[in-house]
C-alpha cells in the first residue's frame, strides 16, 4: 500500500501548496551542518529512560477531531484546542471543556477533507495584552494554505498574512505554528502532498513546501504584513524564499522548542520506510534535513541526492509499518511534578502505535539515549504543555484530552 493511501486516513499530514514543477530551483546556501548531538541543558536530571514509565488520565471529551494544544501565558490556566473544522475550544482543569468556542473560522476554513482544516494555533508572546492569536489553515474558497492573525478584542476576523495555493493534492498541508525564543514566529509546512516528493520541493529553496518558515510577525516590510528576519538563512540568496528557516522536511507534523536551551526539536513523518526525530540548536538555520533524498537514516531517492549537499542526519528513527506508520513530534520536559525523572527528556508517540518514547541527548555529545516508556490513548494527534510545563495530548477521532504523568517502574 502506498504510504500516501495510508496517511490520508489520519488527520496528520503536513503540508503546503502544490507549485509548479517549473519553478523549483536547486539553490543551495550553506546549511549547517550535521550536528553531533547536542549537549543536555544545565541542570538537567534524570533517572534511565529505560526505567520511566508515562500514564495518561482523560481529563475532556466530546472534542471534534482535534488537532493541536496552544497555551496562552496570560495567568489563566487555560488551554486553547483547535478542532479540525474551524473553531478554538478552551478547557481549564477547575472547570473542564467550555461549551461554547473562544474562536469559530469555520466560515473561512476547509475541514471537509481528512487532512485539511484548522491544523495550527499559536498565542501571540504577549497574548495577556494583546489578545492576539496566529492560525494556520487551509482556506475554504481555494484550499490554499493559510497563516492569519486574529485579534480577540477586535473583530475576530482572520488578517491573513501568508498564503499559497494548495489545491492539488489534499494531503500534507501543514499547520504547526510556534514562537522562538527569539520572539519570532515558526511555521511548518510539508512538501505539497501526493507521493515521493512530485514537486522535488523538499530541497528546492525557492519554493516553502518542505520547509519551516521563520517570520518576524510583530512589524511590516514594504508590502509584506510580515519580515523577513536578516539572519534567515536564505534571507540574501538570490531566487531562494527568504522565509526559510530549515528544509528536507517531508511531512514535520509537530515541532517544538525546548524552554531551556531554544533548541528546536521536530518530529517528520516518513514515506514508508522510516519515521524520524531531527534536533538541532537555536544558531542552526539552514540545516538540510535531506528530503526526498533521503528518509530519516537511509536514501529514499537517489536522483533527488546532491554530491554537494550537506545533510542533516536524524537524531532517531523508527521502522514505518513495524513500529508505527507517523510519528507525532512532542516537547521537552521541564515541569515541576517530574523534575526528578526526566527533566531535559523529549516525549513523542506515534499516531498508529500509540507508542511512547523517551530521547534525550547523550552526555558529553555522546549518542542520544532513548526508550520506549508507554503508550498514549489512540490516535494522538498533538501534545501540549500547560503554564507549569505538564504535557496533555489531544486525540483525533475520539476527541478527547488527556494528561500525562510520569513514574519510576516498580522494581527498577
Amino acid at each position: 500500500m502506498h504510504r500516501r493511501k495510508r496517511i490520508s486516513r489520519l488527520i496528520l499530514a503536513v503540508a503546503l501548496l502544490a507549485l509548479p514543477a517549473s519553478l523549483h530551483q536547486s539553490a543551495q546556501a550553506e546549511p549547517a551542518p550535521a550536528p553531533a548531538a547536542s549537549p543536555a541543558p544545565d541542570g538537567a536530571a534524570g533517572i534511565p529512560l529505560e526505567n520511566l514509565a508515562v500514564t495518561t488520565t482523560q481529563v475532556a471529551s466530546g472534542l471534534k477531531r482535534p488537532t493541536t494544544i496552544a497555551t496562552p501565558d496570560d495567568g489563566s490556566g487555560r488551554l486553547f484546542i483547535t478542532e479540525k473544522a474551524g473553531t478554538v475550544r478552551v478547557y481549564h482543569p477547575d472547570t473542564g471543556l467550555a461549551e461554547e468556542p473562544l474562536l469559530d473560522l469555520t466560515g473561512v476554513v476547509n475541514g471537509a477533507d481528512n487532512e485539511r482544516g484548522l491544523l495550527g494555533l499559536a498565542t501571540a508572546p504577549d497574548f495577556a495584552d494583546s489578545q492576539v492569536l496566529y492560525a494556520a489553515y487551509t482556506r475554504a474558497s481555494d484550499n490554499a494554505v493559510t497563516l492569519a492573525r486574529v485579534d480577540l478584542d477586535g473583530s475576530g476576523e482572520p488578517e491573513e498574512l501568508l498564503t499559497q495555493e494548495h489545491d492539488q493534492y489534499s494531503n500534507h498541508n501543514g499547520g504547526q505554528l510556534a514562537f522562538g525564543p527569539d520572539g519570532h514566529l515558526y511555521w511548518a509546512i510539508g512538501d505539497g502532498g501526493g507521493s515521493g516528493d512530485p514537486f522535488l520541493s523538499g530541497q528546492a529553496v525557492d519554493t516553502l513546501l518542505g520547509k519551516i518558515l521563520r517570520l518576524d510577525v510583530s512589524r511590516t516590510c514594504g508590502e509584506l504584513p510580515y519580515c523577513v528576519p536578516e539572519d534567515n538563512p536564505f534571507a540574501d540568496t538570490e531566487g531562494a524564499r527568504g522565509e526559510i528557516w530549515a528544509y528536507g522536511l517531508r511531512n514535520p507534523w509537530r515541532f517544538s522548542f525546548d524552554s531551556a536551551d531554544g533548541s528546536l526539536w521536530i518530529g517528520d513523518v516518513g514515506q514508508g520506510t522510516e519515521e524520524e526525530v531531527d534536533h538541532i540548536a537555536q544558531d542552526q538555520g539552514g540545516a538540510n534535513f535531506g528530503w526526498s533524498c533521503r528518509e530519516g537514516s537511509v536514501v529514499f531517492d537517489e536522483t533527488h541526492c546532491a554530491d554537494d549537499a550537506d545533510y542533516t542526519e536524524p537524531v532517531f528513527s523508527y521502522q514505518s509499518s513495524v513500529e508505527g506508520c507517523s510519528v507525532i513530534g512532542g516537547h521537552v520536559y521541564h515541569g515541576k511534578e517530574s523534575a526528578d525523572l526526566l527533566d531535559g527528556t523529549y516525549v513523542f508517540t506515534d499516531y498508529c502505535s500509540s507508542t511512547v518514547w523517551a530521547l534525550r541527548p547523550g552526555a558529553d555529545g555522546g549518542p542520544y539515549e532513548s526508550a520506549v516508556i508507554g503508550e498514549t490513548p489512540t490516535q494522538v494527534t498533538s501534545f501540549g504543555v500547560d503554564v507549569d510545563g505538564e504535557f496533555y495530548v489531544v486525540n483525533d477521532l475520539p476527541g478527547q484530552l488527556h494528561r500525562m504523568s510520569f513514574e519510576e517502574k516498580q522494581g527498577s
